[in-house]
């Protein structure tokens, strides 16, 4: 399969975090896009705050522009590449299909959200940028952290899958031996990066003389 042309890769790519746990994906996701040279806009829930806290210590403000230049320091953006909406902000650009972004990211997804989505509610800024990608045929990845899967949790990604949206557990491998939990992460966000179509350097390709095992 040839590679796309360079005006199909993204510049501008949405993520989104929510409650579930698997902060540590999505900041880590934010700090490679803006490493890339991409352009972010990133959304965030309210509990989604706790997890942040809970997780990695990390607090995000209630306030969007405070969490645009706390991370914008700690991940060296350029001025604008790093954009911070709130979740009622309904004259942001991703919230119309006149201005959507390129591609978007809910990482972590809780169960929740992916139901919402499902189902089209476009209640806050999250579910209704989802929205947009979808009816626009942007890339939409979600990344849903919950086990075990119930049926109404199967039946809710089988038919976002049905729709195109890319349904990615964080299920990291074991066959490039992975020797710390940074390594897991990493292994995570790159799946979510080649979903982007976004170069990386985040783990060892498959075939490559230093792996080993077998790839699950």
């Amino acid at each position: 399969m040839t590679s796309p042309p360079q005006s199909a890769i993204p510049a501008t790519i949405a993520v989104a975090f929510t409650g579930a746990s698997g902060m540590p994906y999505g900041v880590r996701l934010v700090e490679c896009l803006l490493g890339a040279g991409k352009n972010v806009w990133l959304l965030y829930s309210q509990v989604a705050q706790i997890v942040a806290r809970q997780e990695m210590d990390l607090e995000l403000p209630s306030r969007p522009v405070e969490v645009e230049a706390q991370l914008s320091r700690r991940f060296d953006a350029r001025a604008g590449q790093l954009r911070v909406f709130g979740r009622e902000e309904w004259f942001a650009p991703l919230a119309s299909g006149s201005n959507p972004a390129d591609a978007m990211v809910v990482c972590p997804c809780t169960m929740g959200t992916l139901a919402a989505i499902a189902a089209g509610l476009s209640q806050n800024l999250i579910e209704r940028a989802a929205d947009v990608a979808i009816k626009e045929g942007r890339k939409l990845v979600l990344v849903p952290r919950e086990t075990p899967f119930s049926p109404i949790h199967l039946e809710n990604m089988l038919r976002l899958a049905r729709l195109g949206v890319v349904i990615l557990p964080p299920s990291p491998g074991f066959y490039t031996r992975p020797e710390t939990v940074q390594d897991m992460v990493d292994f995570v966000v790159a799946r979510i990066l080649d979903q982007l179509q976004v170069p990386h350097e985040l783990m060892r390709r498959w075939g490559n003389p230093d792996t080993r095992g077998a790839e699950s």
